[in-house]
């Protein structure tokens, strides 16, 4: 019990609402007013699947300056920088847009850089933080934010524009003050580190009793990395590997995957409920993830995540309008493999390397995986036009999983590179 009530601590339910918030209105939120919006501003589909990779693209690339804004600003004030930004995408997108390349800006550059700003790398710092015997669990309960943020924002949004006889331009304003309200909220209550207040982390008060508990943990390094010296260890780049291959096959599935149960016959409104389950599955995923962090090595937590994307992939396989319960199982494990998976890789970094180079290399990490990744859409949809299925692409995301397996064989608890007698430098 007490472990859960320092879990559900007032700070983190903040943190959940701001991430909620920064995420759901403006991208979930986003895509139904979107749709919309098109009635308007008469785009191909290229074209508006295009500000969707573009806004993809950039919440990776703003995560190098949202990692520099922490260590010289704070997450306080970047959390209030990537509402600001957000601020001035969604205003755009209401007062300015008129054509499809202020979709593109509006949507695509400046609604990514400012969840980029707002969202993940300031989160992962604030719970990297605050938290060490009780960090995989307090990393997933905060990103289950990102497995509600659809269910919450988009029926909102989509009500709000129905009322109002489909004026998407009063949507965006909508989530405009959603903004100005999260950016204030973590003005006020987000807190920089535990050390301000007399604490340690996992929020107890600081005595000696609970120091030597921290000391001997064997999951997390003692050791004060520095950026530079992760930037040369081994272990760093296999876990960004590993993490691009973990979200291959999420970012194919998001894109193709009404398509390909449309393909096999299933009837569009059940492929939407799979799309449901698959967000869902993603917050048990993460719960799972997180529990497991605490308890054994990460890369091992790290390894489970992808056997959820082999059973989804062979499931997927097998879907058809008489066999649905594959459809939704496939669904799940795909949402459990990526949610899995993200949290293991935002936590193994905070292990492996600890609080204070965490910005900086986190903000690296996830920056060139969306890099890495951002072409899984159209090589899904390449494989497609070539053997007229998607038969391929599954199998390519099966292969991606394996080779994130073996990286991650390999991505031990990285030796110190000055002090190697610290005591918690393990090999598991």
């Amino acid at each position: 019990m007490r472990t859960l009530k320092i879990l559900l601590g007032g700070w983190l339910r903040v943190l959940w609402i701001v991430y909620l918030i920064n995420l759901g209105f403006p991208l979930y939120g986003g895509a139904v007013i979107n749709s919309f919006m098109m009635k308007d501003i008469p785009m191909d589909r290229m074209t508006y699947g295009a500000g969707f990779s573009l806004c993809n693209l950039f919440v990776g690339l703003g995560a190098i300056p949202a990692g520099m804004a922490v260590m010289k600003y704070g997450i306080r004030k970047t959390f209030a920088m990537g509402g600001g930004i957000l601020i001035i995408a969604t205003l755009w997108m209401s007062q300015v847009a008129t054509q499809p390349w202020h979709y593109l800006v509006g949507f695509g550059v400046l609604n990514g850089f400012g969840m980029a700003m707002g969202t993940m790398l300031p989160l992962a710092t604030t719970v990297t933080r605050w938290f060490v015997r009780y960090r995989g669990r307090a990393m997933a309960i905060a990103m289950t934010a990102s497995g509600f943020a659809g269910f919450i924002a988009s029926p909102a949004i989509n009500k709000l524009i129905q009322a109002s006889g489909g004026n998407w331009r009063l949507a965006w304003i909508a989530v405009t003050v959603t903004c100005v309200a999260s950016s204030l909220i973590a003005l006020k209550f987000i807190k920089e580190s535990p050390q301000e207040y007399g604490q340690i982390p996992d929020g107890r008060e600081a005595n000696e009793e609970e120091k030597k508990a921290i000391a001997v943990n064997p999951l997390v390094t003692k050791y004060a990395w520095k950026p530079a010296e992760v930037y040369k260890n081994y272990v760093y780049w296999l876990t960004i590997l590993a993490a691009a291959a973990s979200q291959w096959p999420f970012f194919f599935f998001t894109a193709h995957w009404i398509m390909h149960l449309r393909g096999k016959g299933i009837d569009p409104a059940i492929a939407a409920l799979c799309m449901g389950l698959f967000t869902m599955g993603g917050i048990v995923g993460r719960l799972i993830s997180g529990w497991l962090m605490d308890r054994i090595a990460a890369r091992y937590v790290f390894m489970l995540g992808f056997l959820c994307y082999f059973a989804g992939s062979f499931l997927a396989l097998q879907a058809s309008p008489t066999t649905l319960m594959a459809a939704y199982m496939a669904a799940i494990l795909y949402g459990a493999g990526f949610g899995w998976c993200f949290v293991a890789q935002q936590t193994m970094l905070g292990h492996f390397f600890g609080p204070a180079a965490f910005p900086k290399i986190n903000g690296t990490l996830l920056a060139i995986t969306a890099i890495l990744v951002s072409a899984s859409g159209m090589v899904g949809g390449k494989l497609f036009d070539i053997f007229k299925g998607y038969n391929e692409a599954f199998y390519l995301n099966v292969a991606m999983g394996v080779l994130g397996l073996i990286l991650l064989v390999f991505a031990k608890m990285p030796q110190a590179p000055k002090d190697t007698s610290a005591t918690s430098q393990h090999t598991a």
